[in-house]
């Protein structure tokens, strides 16, 4: 009766082995990675004119126009090329114009002149 339950308590000590190692998987390799594809669509997503890029191939060029799923990238002056938005590897100045934010209000106040009598 003592050896019989020795040997079912045992079984529990592979499984939860294994469970670990899902875990210890899932924190070293498959959350790094989603979050590198995370960062890689959010830059691939801004992209706009004025943005100096590097594609996956390492060609150097200048972001000229952009739609859903293509950019179009000047690698010389009047050399244009369009790429697949996933082929950006890199941004590596983006002179994409921000919208700007409205002047502050400016209160203007007048001089108070004396009371004549």
């Amino acid at each position: 009766m003592l050896a019989a339950s020795a040997s079912g308590g045992g079984s529990f000590l592979p499984l939860l082995m294994i469970v670990l190692l899902f875990g210890v998987m899932y924190f070293m390799m498959i959350r790094p990675q989603q979050k590198r594809r995370r960062e890689a669509q959010q830059m691939q997503s801004t992209l706009g004119p004025g943005a100096e890029v590097v594609t996956i191939g390492g060609l150097h060029g200048t972001v000229v126009e952009t739609d859903a799923e293509t950019v179009t990238l000047e690698a010389a002056p009047g050399v244009h090329l369009r790429y697949a938005r996933p082929a950006v590897a890199r941004v590596l100045k983006n002179d994409v114009p921000e919208p700007a934010a409205p002047p502050a209000a400016e209160t203007i106040t007048s001089p108070v002149e004396p009371a004549k009598d």
